[in-house]
């Protein structure tokens, strides 16, 4: 195992010794997407493989869920990467530029990572919008997916190393573990510092949390997504309603769905019991403190200070009244871990204040925290959300995956 992931290492070291223009890294994407579309059928058919061992493996049918890979969802993956051919290359543009009076020209020029490694479960999309990502932007890539869809994703590993060969390039911009050994893990982050720059983690809290604490490579990523709603007292009732609607339920499973929703103390009674009682009928637990409890007559359970930290990812949510929008601020920034946090009101200058004063990575104003996702935010999907107060912050996307250098000239200057 050690000397093949050395190996793979070093193979993405020498392919990303090359770089690539911007038109022909598009005539790979679009020889991929057309490779994926011929080859439904098989790609189908290794699913099955994956889906087949998760029954066995009795995994919880949400998961099963995740897995699955049918006409419809390879339609979308094919989308997704025509989405990111449109997409302007990220690399090799100058960010800023100025002259010095002592006549030293500068520019910023942005510049591919490198090597990154990406290790994530569930999801097969994955592997191919990671992949596009990283190559749009002049990366190369090392996966390490979930065993639990370990056929799919080397069927779509495949076929892009697959169009790379096609166009005369270095397949090993684009490399997948083919190892389900869980120790493939410790060694990607303990011991291949050498060759890759960045580790980027895409799964549940366990991994992530492993990832931070191993690893010896610079990594992007968030441990938990606790979100926030704060319907504050200038909001609109039917925006409101609507919005908590979809921010809890619509995607219970997600890191942008809101935990928490945070009531101002004067329309609890008005329409914020009507807010609750609608998550309630259609199938939310609702957690509260006793202020919120005392004006409830429906199904409704006390909430503990261990509520405020959680992150349900089901149909449950906690729910706090505040005396204003201060107190609402304090407790995000307590008890938030800067994923997503939205303000419902009419009041443009509270709007201001919150979306100022959050340490969030996304703030939002009368907007679902459901938003909270690169495809969203037209970055033709993302390889992850950073929580991170360093840059990237937010969903990481095309942009996000560059650094960039200082070039300097002048006319043979020397510093005295």
């Amino acid at each position: 195992m050690r000397q093949l992931l050395t190996k793979i290492g070093k193979k993405s070291k020498e392919a990303f010794a090359v770089q690539i223009n911007s038109k022909k890294k598009d005539k790979v994407l679009k020889d991929y997407y057309n490779l994926i579309d011929r080859n439904r059928k098989l790609i189908i058919n290794e699913n099955k493989k994956d889906i087949k061992i998760a029954y066995k493996k009795k995994i919880r049918p949400n998961l099963i869920q995740r897995l699955v890979l049918n006409d419809k969802k390879i339609s979308s993956i094919i989308q997704s990467i025509k989405k990111i051919i449109k997409l302007k290359d990220p690399t090799n543009i100058i960010l800023e530029k100025w002259k010095r009076p002592n006549g030293l020209r500068i520019s910023k020029i942005s510049i591919p990572i490198g090597v990154i490694g990406v290790i994530y479960e569930s999801r097969p999309n994955v592997t191919s919008d990671v992949a596009s990502l990283c190559f749009k932007s002049g990366n190369c890539v090392i996966l390490k997916g979930g065993s639990e869809a370990f056929y799919s994703n080397q069927i779509l590993s495949k076929l892009f190393r697959k169009s790379l060969k096609k166009n005369k390039l270095n397949e090993n911009f684009v490399q997948f573990i083919n190892i389900k050994k869980r120790s493939v893990v410790d060694f990607l982050l303990t011991s291949m510092s050498k060759f890759i720059d960045i580790i980027i983690p895409r799964g549940g809290k366990n991994l992530v949390k492993k990832v931070q604490q191993l690893s010896s490579v610079p990594t992007i990523g968030h441990l938990e997504g606790i979100c926030h709603s704060y319907l504050d007292k200038d909001a609109n009732p039917s925006i409101a309603k609507k919005i908590i609607h979809n921010a809890k339920l619509r995607n219970t499973a997600i890191c942008g769905a809101t935990e928490t929703i945070l009531l101002h103390e004067k329309i609890i009674k008005k329409f914020g019991i009507e807010v609750l009682k609608n998550l309630e009928k259609n199938g939310c637990q609702i957690k509260a403190d006793e202020k919120i409890r005392k004006f409830y007559n429906g199904k409704i359970q006390k909430a503990s200070n261990k509520d405020w930290s959680t992150e349900y990812l089901a149909p449950i949510v906690s729910v706090k009244s505040v005396k204003n929008i201060d107190q609402a601020i304090q407790h995000i920034n307590k008890y938030g871990t800067m994923h997503t946090d939205c303000i419902v009101t009419q009041n443009k200058k509270a709007a201001k204040k919150f979306l100022n004063d959050v340490k969030s990575s996304i703030a939002m104003h009368n907007t679902s925290t459901q938003f909270a996702d690169g495809g969203e935010f037209g970055f033709g999907g993302e390889v992850g959300i950073s929580t991170s107060k360093m840059p990237p912050r937010g969903p990481v996307g095309l942009n996000q995956l560059v650094s960039y250098k200082y070039q300097v000239t002048s006319k043979g200057k020397i510093r005295k």
